[in-house]
């Protein structure tokens, strides 16, 4: 793919998003490949939140429930496009891996949780996220508390 190919796409993707529809182009011709570019998006912004919320010293699960939650602010209309075609064969499994990994991220799962199990812990937790528009406030002994004993 060489730089126009690039910024096609890219003003594809751009126009997708500011519609709010999926708009196929000569970028993108189906659907499909339009609806992967966009989760792919996604993804990258939402995987490097996770990933510093990761290095944090907070409790993981609030960690990346605030990387979710602020990836999801600052991307309103790609969210909402993708939520609308969530359960297209396009996206189902994509979303899946999204939210095994976001349970995995969290400490949410463990060895031997099956595929399944991690995806629905992971779609269980971002269920949560999108009803927790602020991040928890905790007073700081109920903090300091939890950093002394982490199953707290």
């Amino acid at each position: 793919m060489g730089w126009q190919d690039f910024y096609a796409r890219r003003d594809a993707l751009n126009a997708a998003i500011e519609s709010g529809e999926l708009r196929t182009s000569d970028a993108f011709p189906d659907e499909h490949e339009l609806l992967l570019a966009l989760h792919h998006r996604w993804t990258q912004r939402l995987t490097a939140r996770v990933e510093l919320a990761e290095l944090s010293d907070e409790d993981p699960v609030d960690a990346v429930g605030a990387a979710w939650r602020r990836t999801a602010e600052e991307n309103q209309a790609l969210r909402a496009l993708l939520d609308a075609h969530a359960d297209t064969a396009s996206l189902r499994a994509l979303v899946d891996a999204e939210h095994r990994a976001l349970a995995h991220a969290a400490g949410l799962t463990e060895r031997g949780d099956s595929p399944t199990e991690e995806a629905a812990i992971g779609a269980a937790f971002v269920a949560l996220q999108r009803t927790t528009p602020h991040p928890a406030r905790r007073n700081p002994v109920e903090r300091l508390l939890r950093r002394l004993a982490p199953s707290a």
